[in-house]
């Protein structure tokens, strides 16, 4: 990724930043120029909580290049409490503990190392929510 792209998806990448449709309402994640439910024009900025469940998950066993150093890892659809799905790297789990249902919460983390200078990319990923006492 190069430095201006990085820049420009920063606050993307460190929250969950999405919108809300002004014509239907429906929360959306990623951001897009279209609605994917009603294809009006024309989102709202939205800060979704960043808490959610577990709604499907895979274990990666052979991880793609940049991404070996944390393998196995195990990736989920989380679906949040706003509504939006999406796909992020569970973290601070053991891979045999996680479950369908399991609630998580969002959290900022390295993802990996890119090029000769080691740019540290960091984003979001999602753990079990920790038990208050």
């Amino acid at each position: 990724m190069n430095v201006p792209r990085f820049w420009r998806t920063e606050r993307t990448r460190y929250g969950l930043v999405g919108e809300v449709c002004r014509a239907c309402g429906e929360p959306i994640f990623p951001p897009r120029d279209v609605c994917p439910h009603c294809t009006e024009a024309g989102q709202d900025v939205h800060a979704f909580g960043g808490k959610g469940q577990v709604y499907s998950f895979s274990t990666v066993y052979e991880a793609p290049a940049g991404y070996s150093d944390n393998q196995p890892y195990t990736v989920a659809l989380v679906k949040l409490d706003e509504g939006p799905l999406l796909t992020a790297q569970l973290t601070d789990v053991d891979n045999a503990e996680v479950s369908i249902g399991m609630p998580v919460e969002m959290v900022t983390r390295k993802i990996r190392e890119e090029g000769e200078n080691g740019m540290i990319v960091y984003g979001y990923k999602f753990r079990p929510v920790l038990a208050r006492a």
